[in-house]
């Protein structure tokens, strides 16, 4: 159940990169809102921009323009010393969990550190939470005297989940968390994951370019494309009524569980645009089997459809007569 506050506000984010002879277009106008206790998911083909767009959030990557709202205080701009007193409320979990652990420090180093960086309580206190929190990650304590090599793939990552919630934040990015892990641990990290939102009251702000992961954790999921965002929904509705043709297309794709069951396959050809040189009009436009002349030559503004339904297309734009594109 989600929360009643908001917690998280992205307005107009954008994130490019110089290069020689141009800019990469990384993170294009990018806004959303995400409450207390909700778990928003950001999905997409690789390369889109979910990743950047986290750690543009988390200042980890700085953007170009555009206001991060974290409960009020813009993150954008803020000086080093304010910003490293808010991290400890905002707190990543990354795709590989044994690049992200310091091979050459025990556990129980690893996930003191955050405590010892932040000022938190005696040594022995501290101990006393490490210990603590690995059992709440399904870990033995006495873990915390090996090194990250020793662990499973899995166990790696329950590491790194229990760093990330070490110092209690409100905040967690969880950037592909599951996707270099079999399937059958998958599960058991998901499971983990709810139930430390559950118990801890946490946010999670969910990256992946998995469907089915995503529509298992989220309770709204944002669709991006080429740095930018097409379509927001409740998940549930966007699974069963996407109403942006590039979402049609990802989720035509997902394998049906049920036997017998079947969903309209949407072929989209091409690859993406380099996002050094992105298209003119819409952004999906040279994929879109349903594009129309309006497409190629203006960008859509997103328009709320109701029900907390927000879409980028000009499909949904009232003011076109008919399927010409034409005013």
């Amino acid at each position: 159940m989600t929360g009643e506050s908001e917690l998280l506000r992205v307005e107009e984010l954008s994130t490019r990169f110089p290069v020689q002879g141009g800019v990469i277009h990384a993170v294009e106008g990018v806004s959303f809102t995400q409450r207390s206790g909700e778990t928003m998911g950001i999905v997409g083909e690789s390369g889109c921009g979910k990743s950047t767009l986290a750690r543009s959030i988390l200042q980890l990557v700085r953007p170009s323009s555009g206001r991060v709202l974290f409960e009020g205080t813009d993150l954008v701009g803020l000086s080093a010393r304010r910003m490293r007193a808010l991290r400890r409320h905002l707190q990543i979990v990354f795709q590989d969990p044994m690049a992200s652990l310091d091979p050459r420090f025990t556990i129980g180093r690893i996930l003191e550190e955050p405590l010892v960086i932040h000022g938190f309580g005696s040594k022995a206190t501290r101990r006393a939470r490490v210990a603590a929190m690995l059992e709440q990650v399904g870990l033995d304590p006495t873990a915390a005297s090996r090194y990250p090599h020793e662990f499973s793939g899995g166990q790696r990552q329950r590491i790194g989940i229990a760093r990330a919630i070490m110092l209690e934040p409100r905040l967690v990015v969880l950037d592909e968390p599951v996707s270099a892990l079999d399937v059958s641990i998958q599960a058991q990290i998901l499971n983990l994951l709810a139930d430390l939102r559950e118990s801890l009251g946490l946010s999670y702000l969910f990256i992946s370019h998995d469907l089915a992961v995503v529509r298992a954790i989220c309770d709204r999921v944002a669709v991006m494309y080429l740095g930018r965002i097409l379509e927001e929904a409740p998940t549930e509705q966007l699974f069963a009524q996407p109403a942006h043709p590039y979402t049609e297309a990802l989720l035509s794709a997902v394998p049906q569980p049920e036997p017998g069951a079947r969903r309209r396959r949407v072929v989209v050809s091409g690859e993406p645009p380099n996002p050094e040189h992105p298209p003119e009009g819409c952004p999906f436009h040279p994929r879109c089997p349903r594009a129309m002349p309006v497409c190629r030559r203006e960008p859509p503004g997103m328009r709320a459809l109701g029900d907390g339904r927000r879409v980028a297309c000009h499909l949904h734009d009232p003011n076109l007569v008919d399927g010409s594109g034409q005013n």
